[in-house]
C-alpha cells in the first residue's frame, strides 16, 4: 500500500499532538505501508538553528526507508492569522500540484488543519480516483464560529460550509476523534457508514507518573518541590481562555502555596506575558514546550493538569492532552463545554469537571483539590486506568491500520 500526506507541518515540527502522526507512521511501516509526504520547510517548535539546516535537507527517509519526506521552501509561519493564512493557501497550491503529480498513490490521507486540506483530498479523489480517508481533527467552519472569526450564515461561513461538504461527499472515509464530532456531521449530511470514530490516544508506555523528587524541571526551571501546582501543557491560543485563567490565578494569589505553570507556546503567549507582569502574578510560571522524551516530567510536574477553553469553542472536543493527564496519572482538571468529556471525566471519577466560562466553579474545584491530596492520587489512579483499558497506543493505531486497509481492499 502506498499513501499519499500532504500536510504543512512534519517532523521535526513539534506540537502536543506530534506524537500521534508519528505513532501512527510506525504502525504503518510495520505493517508494511510505504509513505510519502510533500512538507514546507519546518518551523513550529524549532530553533532557528534546526530551521536553517533543514532548509538545505530536500528529501529524507524515516521508518526504516518506508517513509519519505519531500521539503519544499516556504517562509517562516508568522503569529498574525490573515498572514498565517496566506501561508496556509500557498502550501496549500504546493500541495495539490505535488498531489497531482504523484504516482502510484493508493491512498490520500489527509488532516483537517488547515481547515481547507481536505480539498485537496476530495479534488484528489474527483480527477484522479484515488481513495481519500479525511482524519477530521477540528470541525469546520464552526472552529470559525467559536473562536469568533465567522458568524454563522456569514460570508466565511457559507465558505466554509461549502468546503465542507465539498470535502466530506467526495472522502472514502471520515475518521472522527469522538461521537460528539460524528453527531455533528451525520446532522450534516455525512451517511454513518462513512464514519469512523477513533479517539486520538496516548503513549502509555512514553506517558508516566515520575515521582516529584525525581523530576528534573523542577531544579531546571527553579519550582519549590513543596508547592501545590496546577498546570497547562500545549496550545496557548485565543480559544484557551487564558484571560480567565489569569484572573483566577491572581485571586488565589494570597495563598502562595498555589502555583500555575503554562508549558507551551501559540498565538496568545504574548498577551499572556503582558497579563503576568501587568498584574504582577508571581504565582504563573510560563515554561517553553520540551522535547517530548520529557514529556513524562511535563505531565509529571503538576498536582492537577487542565483542560481549558472559552465558552462555545469545545463544544464537540475532547482534547488529546486530556489522555497524556490520564496516563500520568494525573487528575483532570476541565473548564470546558460540557460534552463527551464531562460524561468521561464524571463516569470514571478521574477529575473534576467545570463549565466553561464559570469562574467561581473552576476556583472552588481548584481548592477542593488543593484541601484533598487523597482525592487527588484516587483521580490520577482512575484515569490512568481508563487510558490503560481504552486509550493505548496498540488499540488507536490499529484501527488506523484497519481503516486503511478496509479502504485499499474496495
Amino acid at each position: 500500500m502506498n499513501i499519499l500526506f500532504l500536510s504543512p507541518y512534519c517532523t521535526p515540527e513539534y506540537a502536543a499532538s506530534s506524537y500521534l502522526g508519528r505513532n501512527r507512521c510506525e504502525a504503518f511501516a510495520a505493517n508494511g505501508f510505504t509513505m510519502v509526504t510533500y512538507a514546507p520547510t519546518p518551523c513550529r517548535g524549532i530553533s532557528e538553528e534546526e530551521r536553517q539546516k533543514y532548509k538545505k535537507i530536500k528529501f529524507e527517509t524515516l521508518y526504516n526507508g518506508f517513509f519519505k519526506i519531500n521539503r519544499f521552501s516556504m517562509f517562516k509561519e508568522p503569529q498574525k492569522p490573515l498572514f498565517r493564512a496566506f501561508r496556509y493557501s500557498l502550501c496549500w497550491m504546493k500541495h495539490l500540484y505535488y498531489g497531482m503529480k504523484e504516482k502510484n498513490v493508493d491512498v490520500v490521507f489527509l488532516s483537517s488543519t488547515p481547515p481547507i486540506q481536505g480539498m485537496i483530498g476530495a479534488l484528489l479523489n474527483k480527477w484522479r480516483k484515488i481513495p481519500f480517508i479525511y482524519n477530521l481533527q477540528d470541525v469546520f467552519p464552526d472552529s470559525l464560529l467559536n473562536n469568533g472569526i465567522a458568524k454563522k450564515n456569514g460570508f466565511l461561513w457559507k465558505i466554509g460550509r461549502l468546503i465542507e461538504d465539498f470535502t466530506y461527499k467526495n472522502a472514502d472515509k471520515v475518521i472522527v476523534i469522538s461521537e460528539d464530532f460524528k453527531k455533528n456531521i451525520m446532522a450534516k449530511g455525512v451517511p454513518e457508514e462513512k464514519i469512523a470514530v477513533i479517539y486520538n490516544w496516548v503513549d502509555q508506555n512514553a506517558v508516566v507518573d515520575i515521582p516529584r523528587e525525581k523530576n528534573k524541571l523542577f531544579d531546571l526551571y527553579g519550582l519549590n518541590r513543596n508547592k501545590f501546582y496546577i498546570t497547562y501543557n500545549g496550545n496557548i491560543g485565543l480559544s484557551q481562555n487564558m484571560d480567565m485563567l489569569m484572573d483566577v490565578a491572581e485571586s488565589l494569589q494570597s495563598n502562595p502555596d498555589i502555583q500555575f505553570v503554562l508549558v507551551g507556546d501559540g498565538a496568545y503567549i504574548e498577551d499572556v506575558k503582558k497579563i503576568v507582569a501587568k498584574k504582577q502574578l508571581d504565582n504563573v510560571h510560563l515554561l517553553p514546550f520540551q522535547p517530548y522524551e520529557d514529556i513524562s516530567l511535563v505531565f509529571s510536574l503538576g498536582d492537577v493538569s487542565l483542560v481549558i477553553s472559552k465558552p462555545g469553542t469545545g463544544s464537540a472536543s475532547v482534547p488529546s492532552k486530556t489522555w497524556s493527564i490520564m496516563s500520568a496519572s494525573r487528575p483532570v482538571l476541565a473548564n470546558f463545554d460540557e460534552n463527551e468529556l464531562k460524561e468521561i471525566i464524571n463516569k470514571h471519577k478521574c477529575g473534576i469537571f467545570t463549565k466553561a466560562g464559570d469562574k467561581d466553579a473552576f476556583i472552588n474545584a481548584i481548592l477542593k483539590l488543593y484541601h484533598n491530596r487523597e482525592l487527588c492520587n484516587t483521580y490520577g489512579k482512575n484515569g490512568r486506568k481508563f487510558v490503560l483499558n481504552n486509550l493505548t497506543r496498540e488499540i488507536g493505531t490499529q484501527k488506523y491500520v484497519d481503516v486503511m486497509k478496509s479502504i485499499v481492499k474496495k
